[in-house]
């Protein structure tokens, strides 16, 4: 599992005009070529009268899918512009499908590059890049008496709180990154003067949304 890197927020779509040729930019997460090829057969489907139905993904944790589709455009102006912001941005796990009505007016090789490049990149911003990062979730058990202190100090801290529990005694959840668990628990038992117990539970991805 990687420890760091940038995928979408989630599904999205972006429409622009370009020479009175509409540009409808759709973006979701595949973390297979299968979810990635469903992806692209249901907006081909919602879409079917369409000029053309471009599409490119990126998948896996070295790249190691990569897929372009011009769908009828020129050899390499639409699909392989649209793959190369995936890679520019350092994209993973992300299908993109640019749907073009031509509009009447045509744009050349280099035009039909350009669009297809500024709609992926305009569609990537409407729908939102997060961060993902390794962590491992990390459980405090603390008598209710410590809770404010312990929530203060956590929330002015490098750690981020996941949740709080509360049960007969409350437990907080943190994000930790994973090599920083015993770092974390020393402050922790230092924080409540050893009145604490502290376990590590599971690695999880934490996602944090980055400003474009």
């Amino acid at each position: 599992m990687l420890s760091q890197y940038y995928t979408v927020k989630e599904y999205g779509e972006h429409e622009i005009i370009i020479q009175k040729s509409k540009f409808i930019a759709y973006v979701d997460r595949a973390t297979t070529e299968e979810e990635a090829q469903d992806f692209i057969q249901k907006i081909k489907k919602k879409h079917r009268d369409a000029n053309h139905n471009c599409s490119a993904y990126l998948i896996g944790e070295n790249d190691q899918i990569q897929k372009a589709n011009d769908d009828g455009e020129p050899s390499g102006t639409a699909g392989v512009p649209i793959l190369e912001v995936l890679k520019k941005k350092q994209l993973k796990d992300t299908v993109v499908v640019i749907t073009r009505y031509f509009g009447g007016i045509k744009l050349g090789a280099g035009g039909l590059i350009r669009a297809y490049g500024k709609s992926t990149s305009e569609g990537l911003k409407a729908t939102g890049i997060v961060e993902r990062k390794l962590m491992r979730i990390m459980h405090t058990k603390i008598d209710y008496t410590w809770l404010g202190k312990v929530e203060n100090e956590l929330r002015s801290s490098i750690y981020t709180i996941k949740a709080i529990n509360y049960l007969d005694t409350v437990e907080v959840e943190t994000y930790v990154e994973d090599g920083k668990k015993e770092e974390f628990a020393e402050w922790m038992t230092e924080l409540t003067n050893g009145n604490s117990d502290i376990q590590a539970g599971i690695v999880t991805y934490l996602e944090e949304e980055m400003i474009l």
